[in-house]
């Protein structure tokens, strides 16, 4: 039997890793990813158009640049304050900040640097602002079952954590 090709409403599985503009893996995904193509895949739109036409055990690489991928980064959502303001529990990069605005929509905060008593958080994604490339691996290719194709995408795929923007 021939591999199948990925093409219109195929039910995919895909493992991808994310390099920064060093090469430096930002992030691994290992446990397989599973969409329907051409189906509110949730994948970025280049991504998913040189998918179109490959198979099982193939790999493709694809550059993103910030417009394309996470987007640029808004010096609006990066905030600097004196370490003595906040919270000792926060005095760590890495730590998270979940702030709230006056109308009650939260958004995650990352501690992104501290110096000179200075505390900076930022809340855009942590490849905002950046080309990036993804090395995705494609798995498993057959074709959608009706319930699959009913209920649409099968999981959603999403990069990061919650500080994550859905992958459009």
């Amino acid at each position: 039997m021939s591999s199948e090709l990925i093409t219109k409403d195929k039910y995919v599985e895909l493992t991808y890793a994310i390099l920064d503009a060093q090469g430096e893996i930002k992030e691994r995904v290992d446990i397989p990813v599973k969409y329907i193509h051409g189906r509110n895949s949730g994948l970025f739109p280049k991504i998913e158009s040189a998918l179109e036409g490959q198979k099982k055990g193939e790999k493709i690489e694809v550059s993103l640049s910030q417009y394309e991928g996470f987007g640029p980064s808004d010096p609006n959502l990066i905030v600097t304050d004196d370490l003595a303001n906040v919270p000792p529990q926060f005095h760590q990069i890495g730590a998270e900040v979940e702030m709230q605005n006056e109308s009650g929509a939260t958004k995650k905060f990352t501690v992104s640097k501290i110096e000179n008593g200075q505390l900076t958080i930022d809340g855009n994604h942590p490849l905002a602002g950046q080309t990036i490339k993804f090395i995705v691996t494609v798995g498993d290719v057959r074709d959608a079952t009706a319930e699959e194709l009913k209920t649409g995408v099968t999981q959603n795929f999403s990069v990061g954590d919650d500080n994550t923007k859905t992958v459009h």
